[in-house]
């Protein structure tokens, strides 16, 4: 017997949630044959089998959100039968498993797949804990000793972090409701989460809750940008959108900057010794950051297809995990919605991220005391304040507008 359990996507990942069966109990099936879909925090993937054979013994139904690990299903061959303890929770439960490889889809979605392996439990004494629920423990007070883990192996999650908070005695609360429950009245309407907006509720009040955000605004003079602009469309040579010259500048402020590009990993910074800059995209049902990949060795033309590539596909879910994953910074782009500035979140284990806002004419009192109309942006960067001072953060986002503002210098 093989089961079928859910897949460890990513060092982050520690629950999916299971969309569909595209198999019914009792279907015969090959290895490697789809048999499902997942949604993890990054990405829609589909869930390959990983054995030849019956598919039985269904345990999770469409919708339900299951643990790294769990068993979902078997695949039984020839004249296997199912344990009698199946689906008792009496079972030994699978043990995490390692990443496991993945494949583009007939759709462009992920495929992924892995075979369950015996639990093995923590030594006696030892507290296992993932690098998520630590970071969590860590922004709610929450002492990782009291907590009982519910992941494979007793390994505590992040759930029970937060169960342990919510269960905590009300004199030792120092954090304040996630909400509070309001009357309805006849007027008004529930609207239902899809997984994508819960995904997206969840990761921005993490990233505000335990990461000590600061925010450093620039005004950008545009004009020479606008210059270039007209004048690759007057040869023909194709449109560059201002987010394409922010992200070339980001890219190499970065490489300038290798402190910025880093995460912080509780004891210590881990340096990237790659610049890939996530591009926050709008969905009509909530928000991904696909990854430019090695953009500071990009050109500008280059970054310009392969932002338009990612957002356009991001909204048509046909992304891959490796395009949704290892972003080392960030960029959130708001100046097609007409406002004057705003302070992005910062999308974690990044350092930060620079959010633009729209070109407005203003006047302007030059060197030379002379006055002149220019058009201008502000760019604000939202920083990690573990990883980023504020002077380091100040002269970085200097460094981003004075290669704006000599915009030749990313044709390079």
């Amino acid at each position: 017997m093989t089961e079928v359990i859910m897949p460890k996507m990513g060092d982050g990942m520690e629950e999916g949630t299971l969309l569909e069966w595209l198999k019914k109990d009792g279907d015969t099936v090959k290895s490697g044959e789809v048999i499902g879909t997942i949604q993890t925090d990054k990405a829609t993937l589909e869930l390959e089998s990983p054995g030849s054979g019956k598919l039985a013994g269904i345990l999770v139904q469409a919708g339900a959100n299951v643990p790294v690990g769990k068993p979902m299903a078997a695949i039984l061959k020839g004249d296997e039968s199912l344990p009698s303890n199946w689906g008792s929770g009496s079972a030994a439960p699978a043990a995490e498993p390692e990443p496991v490889a993945v494949a583009a889809g007939s759709n462009g979605s992920a495929a992924a797949a892995a075979s369950a392996a015996p639990a093995v439990a923590a030594p006696a004494g030892r507290l296992v804990a993932s690098p998520l629920a630590k970071k969590v423990a860590a922004g709610l007070g929450v002492d990782l000793a009291t907590v009982s883990g519910t992941g494979p192996g007793g390994r505590i999650i992040e759930k029970d972090v937060r169960a342990a908070a919510q269960s905590a005695p009300a004199k030792q609360a120092t954090a304040a409701p996630v909400f509070v429950p309001l009357a309805a009245s006849a007027a008004d309407t529930n609207v239902a989460l899809n997984r994508l907006r819960q995904i997206t509720a969840k990761r921005t009040q993490e990233s505000k809750q335990t990461v000590p955000h600061f925010y450093v605004t620039v005004e950008v003079d545009v004009e020479r940008i606008m210059d270039l602009r007209t004048m690759f469309e007057e040869e023909g040579s194709g449109k560059v959108s201002i987010n394409d010259f922010v992200v070339r500048a980001v890219a190499l402020a970065l490489r300038e900057m290798p402190v910025v590009n880093s995460s912080y990993q509780g004891d210590h910074l881990l340096q990237h010794g790659n610049v890939s800059v996530g591009i926050a995209v709008a969905l009509e049902d909530g928000l991904t950051v696909p990854v430019v990949h090695h953009a500071d060795r990009l050109s500008l033309r280059q970054i310009s297809a392969a932002v338009r590539d990612l957002a356009g596909r991001a909204r048509e879910n046909k992304l891959s995990l490796d395009e949704l994953s290892g972003s080392t910074f960030a960029v959130s782009n708001m100046g097609m919605l007409d406002v004057d500035n705003f302070g992005a979140i910062i999308n974690q284990p990044n350092s930060g991220i620079v959010a633009i806002a729209s070109v407005r004419k203003k006047v302007v009192a030059m060197e030379d005391d002379e006055v002149q109309i220019r058009q201008r942006m502000n760019i604000t960067g939202s920083f990690d304040h573990r990883v980023v001072d504020g002077a380091v953060g100040a002269k970085f986002m200097n460094i981003v507008r004075a290669y704006l503002e000599n915009p030749t210098r990313l044709l390079s």
